[in-house]
């Protein structure tokens, strides 16, 4: 009996251990879950518009090319709160940046 309780003490303390390295890993992963989309490292257009009515567009952020993405990425944010991908090639998406632009300044 008293060899049983000595081969199980090794035991608890592995499982202990096992179940201490968790709960510090856990908060860990959400941190990770929670990071802001631009932190990724990877493109976030996968598909883009030709082009939208300016009037519908409230915000437009312009990524350049980088380590994350090979290509210029444009996404606007519509007046309703959805985002969309734009394709920077396109004529209409290049004068929508120059309006935006000179209207800010």
């Amino acid at each position: 009996m008293a060899r049983a309780a000595t081969a199980a003490a090794p035991r608890a303390l592995r499982l202990l251990g096992a179940a201490l390295l968790l709960l510090l890993l856990v908060p860990a992963g959400r941190r990770a879950a929670g990071a802001p989309v631009a932190a990724e490292l990877r493109c976030q257009c996968l598909q883009t518009l030709q082009g939208i009515h300016l009037k519908n567009i409230q915000n437009v952020k312009v990524t350049p090319s980088g380590p994350h993405c090979a290509q210029t990425e444009v996404i606007a944010t519509l007046k309703n709160g959805q985002e969309v991908c734009l394709n920077p090639e396109a004529p209409m998406v290049k004068k929508i940046i120059n309006k935006m632009l000179n209207n800010t300044n």
